[in-house]
């Protein structure tokens, strides 16, 4: 079995992915995860279980070094850069600067002292029609964990 990394593997799922026409959502029902969970695991961000990785590697016609990849443990959120390049992920990092502070604030006077959890989390992308263009409506919903003193 060779030694094939998250990162090669998560560019393997691509890779495939563009070669045979599928998108996340049906990758997601193949798997039986939501496909934000889904489309992480595969991009390298959770351990996939064995059945799992089993789905997505059959659909995707992937080989079992790339599947071993996708059990492995993550070292998440390791990006390339401290600040994202890509526009779209940048997006985010400038939101968070902006509004970073507001939301800290508004959560803290609203649930108290504490944060929001990004391991207890669910993550949903969807579209909103506006006439004035479409909106990408991202979804955050992470439980409230208060500090403990």
């Amino acid at each position: 079995m060779g030694m094939t990394s998250k990162q090669e593997a998560a560019a393997a799922v691509r890779a495939k992915k563009v070669e045979l026409g599928i998108t996340w959502a049906q990758l997601a029902k193949a798997v039986g995860r939501p496909v934000a969970w889904t489309t992480a695991a595969l991009l390298g961000q959770h351990p996939m279980p064995e059945a799992e990785a089993r789905a997505a590697g059959e659909l995707l016609e992937l080989g079992p070094d790339v599947l071993h990849a996708l059990r492995l443990q993550p070292t998440r959120g390791a990006l390339d850069q401290p600040v994202p390049t890509d526009p779209t992920m940048y997006r985010f990092y400038e939101v968070l600067q902006v509004y970073g502070p507001t939301i800290k604030e508004l959560i803290h006077e609203e649930f108290g002292d504490g944060i929001m959890s990004a391991i207890n989390f669910r993550l949903d992308v969807s579209r909103a029609e506006d006439p004035q263009g479409d909106r990408v409506v991202v979804t955050l919903d992470g439980k409230f964990l208060p500090y403990q003193w």
